[in-house]
């Protein structure tokens, strides 16, 4: 029986357009389910928007649209998005879809009945920007880090669900690696938080936010976006409040990892999983979280005028070029660096001359050479796909190119098959008496090596880079010359 495997990004928040961060994450997963996969498992993608609460509402009041016209243009945005950066996600899950709003009233209206969920008051500093609560410990000069601005002090009538009674519980999840959370320095940071701080019961409604789920025992209160979004992981495997009505997508559950950014690691780590245990549901398997894409060394910011669009990404370097440069940024759990300047000379570098040179000069020369097609196992990743390192398997992949462009070099294969026509002239056998000339057969040998590593190249990309992959094996079987990627 193959193995499943699921795997969810965050769902975007849908008060504006997709990012480079986004596409970040989101090729990073698609490429991931893809090549577990080609590994012969049963993968399945989840992505797609949070589309609730005060920001979004207050977007489309400043918009003069209505709130869910706002969502509805956002998500159809990154839906176009993963279309031109060929994402194929299992499903693109929203939180205004009808049947995610019925599983979540279902959801809360159980936790009320079961007294996990209570009516109280809560007062804390809250931050806007992030629509969460935050302790004085989150705070730098008295500031939300993310967003530079003095949380809010807010006191109102809500209702809680108890978090401290299961804290003890979720400390051994996380001690024992059943809630594993990866890099390693953000499993350390997560249990001293819980080992020094009492977790206090979560406020998981609002009074004053119609833009929202209203609570089925308290129509004037609406779910808090959180609650709302964590259970996207679940209502998109076809889960309805109470069971899995799905039972292909049951499969699946529980998540294998839910790739996060490290600013929102917080309420991952100890709102979700306690959500799950709550609702008696297996607890995600864990956590990776991403650093951020910096641009010059600083965060991405309009003021500083560093901000990489997207979409003009897409627009310069194509579907294939596009994934290429994001996959191969660095280390999906540390910070990196990018600017436009070097994701051009990397472009050119790597797929213009590195393998689009390369394959154009293996199919023009080859002719109609047949080759023994090479038994490529793609299992050799799997250590990269367990450890999210995709970026190492695109380095092993580009060894095989290097190596294949020095070769060339060395052996000089368009001088082997001038020699190989000049032996067909009926002066060559006088003109070349007593001389050692090159064969036909060292063309041959020459260029079957060459057809060979093209060919383990394409199985290799087919997870990263699908369509570049399609198009090399279609240049082998037709022997048609072919332009992978311009130079810019």
């Amino acid at each position: 029986m193959n193995k499943n495997f699921y795997i969810t990004t965050p769902v975007y928040y849908a008060n504006a357009y997709p990012h480079i961060g986004h596409a970040y994450t989101t090729v990073n997963a698609d490429s991931l389910v893809r090549l577990k996969k080609q590994m012969g498992e049963n993968g399945f993608l989840l992505t797609g928007t949070d589309e609730h609460g005060a920001k979004i509402a207050q977007k489309a009041l400043d918009s003069r649209v209505s709130p869910q016209e706002l969502v509805d243009d956002v998500a159809s945005h990154f839906q176009d998005l993963w279309k031109q950066l060929n994402v194929e996600p299992g499903v693109f899950t929203r939180t205004t879809d009808p049947k995610h709003k019925k599983a979540i009233s279902e959801a809360i209206g159980r936790l009320y009945d079961k007294g996990i969920i209570y009516k109280g008051e809560y007062e804390g500093l809250y931050c806007v920007g992030c629509e969460q609560f935050k302790n004085e410990s989150d705070l730098v000069s008295g500031k939300c880090p993310d967003h530079n601005s003095e949380p809010e002090i807010m006191r109102e009538e809500s209702y809680m669900m108890k978090m401290s009674d299961k804290q003890d519980e979720l400390i051994e999840l996380i001690k024992n690696d059943e809630f594993l959370i990866r890099p390693s320095r953000y499993k350390r940071e997560v249990l001293s938080f819980l080992q020094n701080n009492k977790l206090q019961d979560l406020s998981i409604s609002r009074k004053n936010v119609d833009w929202g789920i209203p609570l089925p025992f308290d129509k004037t209160h609406t779910v808090y976006v959180w609650f709302d979004a964590f259970l996207s992981y679940v209502t998109g495997l076809d889960w309805n409040g109470v069971e899995f009505i799905n039972k292909e997508l049951e499969k699946y559950w529980p998540s294998d990892i839910n790739l996060i950014g490290k600013d929102i690691l917080r309420v991952h780590a100890t709102i979700w999983p306690i959500m799950l245990l709550h609702l008696e549901l297996p607890v995600s398997r864990g956590l990776f979280v991403h650093g951020h894409i910096l641009s010059g060394g600083k965060k991405m910011s309009k003021t500083l005028g560093n901000v990489i669009s997207i979409d003009e990404i897409v627009e310069k370097f194509g579907t294939d070029g596009s994934r290429y440069l994001l996959l191969s940024m660095g280390n999906f759990g540390e910070d990196v660096d990018a600017t436009v300047e070097r994701l051009t000379q990397k472009y050119n570098a790597d797929l213009a001359n590195g393998l689009g040179n390369l394959t154009s000069r293996i199919i023009t020369l080859s002719g109609d050479i047949e080759y023994e097609i090479p038994d490529v196992d793609v299992a050799q990743f799997s250590e990269y796909a367990d450890n999210l390192s995709l970026n190492l398997a695109l380095e092993k992949i580009w060894k095989i190119v290097s190596d294949a462009n020095k070769y060339i070099e060395e052996t000089k294969p368009w001088e082997l098959r001038k020699a190989v026509k000049s032996q067909k002239s009926p002066h060559f056998a006088e003109a070349t008496r007593g001389k050692k000339v090159k064969n036909e057969d060292e063309f041959k040998n020459v260029m079957k090596k060459l057809l060979v590593d093209l060919h383990t190249i394409a199985v290799l990309l087919k997870s990263f880079l699908p369509q570049t992959s399609d198009k090399i094996f279609e240049a082998l079987d037709t022997r048609e010359r072919v332009i992978l990627f311009e130079r810019i």
